[in-house]
């Protein structure tokens, strides 16, 4: 005799026994703790040549970049240029250790150095000691707050930053990026730090803007562009970045008006505790909560936009542990705050990095520079790194991304474009704050007006399914089948009984029972039972008999607590769509 069960018998084993002893989920493996402790060690058994010759390149060129760019950054945070450097060297390490993206590049950056300034000046003076020290202790204190997020687990403040939001910050940094080089590509100095005044200020003055500056820069992008196209996988940026050093070192282009890096200072920091009195430490408080703020989203955004490009993964709180590490040794090394700098992990990336080894590569970059090759770097001009800037600034725009919201829903595009033009308006911080609060409100929106359907029996798909999309559902008369598919709360409770009412009235004939599909509702609230037991009132004054199908246990339990089942009945419950239908039609044809 064979096997005589049904297909639909459950099957008989000691793990079918002893299933409800334990979860039916199962939580995936944890990684090694060395893998999770230092993520960039997963990274090296795998490790090959074409990846090295990759990263070195990328790491050469955002060393180059990474040079000048701090040196200014220190100065707008009111200090000696040479911190800038010392901010490019273990804080990066501590960065290649810890982090968990692979392209992100972090050191001084332009909105945390003016916050700097902020915090900073009022208590001491420009490029003094004092200054130093107090920039210093800032960067512990910063720490400090990273490190109490990643303690209290605040990572998923993360999840926030929404598609349309990525999107949005990526295209305005982009802008921002290109706004910010225009300067140096005409050759002008500017004095504002926004973008809108910066381009204000770019176009009052272009009458004054350096012939030759000009030409140079477009030269750069030109050869830059052209290498792309037909050399792609040539390190564009390094070949013109040491091409123009050569050129502006032979031609002695400084003389010609053509603004160069200029001297750099050589020497490595030390090691040192700042010790700034505790009226001044309290005082930087309220500026180090400000920095973690915007440090933090502008890392993640950064952080998850790169990784989004190559379908890697980040880990919010990884990334917490990470930049509090930073942050520290900065402070330790007589650096300042970081965060992640948006231009050089573009040409990062656009210069095929694969791994964070390109950042270590970067940093140890520098350290040759500081110690040896100061003396060619000052030769090159700014106009060329504005250019390469310009240039990954560029690469940034992502038209499909944009078309992929579009399709998604025009509400997602609002959001990104409110998000791109709040970014460039108003800066990070406050552009955030508006990007998600936008993204909570659309939340809102959806829940409030979710999507539902009036369903009939479609023969072919042997079940009940929206009559909108299957026009050759059958309908049983006196029977109006209506389905929510979202919870049932105060946000959409009003909605919902509208709804229903609108169902009604469209029905062919009059309406005798209403079948509330609930398999799709997996919670309501005191409003959304207030409604049901209304709804039910209402419907049997007028006639009509309200009963419930699919509704999950948990559910079941709630009503039941409530009062409510004792409202609609016990009896009119089922657990089925047809099965009500069924019952509707039994109830008619028995005698009265």
């Amino acid at each position: 005799m064979g096997d005589q069960s049904s297909p639909l018998d459950p099957p008989q084993s000691s793990d079918a026994t002893e299933y409800g002893k334990r979860s039916p989920f199962q939580a995936a493996r944890p990684e090694p703790l060395l893998t999770r402790a230092i993520p960039v060690s997963a990274q090296l058994p795998g490790y090959r040549a074409p990846s090295a010759r990759r990263d070195l390149v990328a790491g050469v060129t955002v060393a180059a970049l990474a040079l000048p760019s701090a040196m200014a950054y220190a100065e707008v945070a009111g200090l000696s240029p040479v911190y800038g450097l010392y901010a490019l060297l273990l804080p990066t390490v501590a960065y290649v250790l810890l982090g968990s993206s692979r392209q992100l590049i972090v050191g001084p950056e332009g909105s945390i150095s003016t916050l700097v300034a902020v915090a900073v000046l009022p208590l001491a003076a420009t490029a003094s000691p004092g200054a130093a020290e107090l920039a210093a202790m800032l960067a512990l204190l910063v720490a400090a707050c990273f490190a109490l997020a990643w303690v209290l687990r605040l990572g998923w403040l993360a999840d926030y930053f929404s598609r349309p939001v990525l999107i949005g910050y990526i295209h305005g940094v982009a802008v921002i990026l290109v706004i910010g080089q225009l300067g140096k590509l005409f050759g002008l100095s500017i004095e504002a730090r926004d973008p809108l005044p910066q381009l204000w200020e770019v176009v009052s003055e272009l009458g004054s803007a350096s012939g030759v500056t000009v030409a140079l820069a477009a030269v750069a992008l030109a050869a830059l562009f052209a290498f792309r196209v037909v050399m792609p996988r040539l390190p564009a940026a390094l070949v013109v970045v040491v091409a123009a050093i050569g050129l502006s070192w032979a031609l002695g282009l400084q003389a010609h008006g053509v603004a160069v890096v200029g001297a750099i200072p050589a020497g490595l920091p030390s090691l040192d505790l700042p010790t700034p009195t505790w009226e001044d430490v309290i005082h930087l408080v309220p500026a180090a909560f400000g920095i973690f703020l915007v440090s933090f989203a502008d890392e993640i955004l950064t952080a998850r936009s790169f990784a989004g490009k190559h379908n890697q993964h980040v880990r919010a709180s990884q990334e917490l542990l990470a930049m509090g590490g930073a942050n520290a040794v900065a402070g330790f090394t007589q650096g300042f705050s970081i965060g992640a700098s948006g231009s050089r992990t573009a040409v990062n990336d656009d210069m095929g990095a694969r791994s964070q080894v390109a950042a270590l590569v970067a940093a140890s970059t520098i350290l040759l520079i500081l110690l040896f090759l100061t003396e060619p770097v000052q030769y090159l001009p700014n106009a060329v790194l504005g250019a390469v800037i310009v240039f990954a600034a560029i690469g940034l725009v992502a038209p499909q991304a944009w078309r992929a919201l579009a399709a998604v829903d025009p509400v997602e595009v609002a959001i990104a474009g409110v998000t791109t033009a709040c970014v460039i308006v108003f800066g990070v911080l406050d552009a955030l704050g508006v990007a998600v609060g936008l993204s909570v409100i659309d939340t809102v929106r959806r829940s409030a007006s979710p999507h539902d359907a009036v369903l009939g029996w479609v023969e072919r798909l042997g079940r009940y399914a929206d009559v909108s999309l299957h026009r050759t559902a059958t309908v049983t008369p006196g029977v109006v089948v209506y389905r929510l598919d979202d919870r049932l709360f105060f946000a959409n409770a009003r909605y919902f009984k509208g709804r229903v009412r609108e169902a009604i009235r469209a029905a062919r004939g009059p309406a005798l029972w209403l079948v509330f599909d609930a398999e799709a509702v997996t919670h309501v609230d005191s409003t959304g039972l207030d409604a049901l037991e209304q709804l039910t009132k209402d419907l049997r004054d007028d006639g009509i008999t309200l009963v419930i199908a699919r509704l999950k246990t948990r559910m079941q339990e709630q009503f039941e607590l409530s009062g409510l089942t004792e409202t609609i009945g016990s009896r009119h419950f089922y657990p089925t769509v047809r099965a009500a239908v069924e019952a509707f039609l039994r109830s008619q044809k028995a005698p009265a």
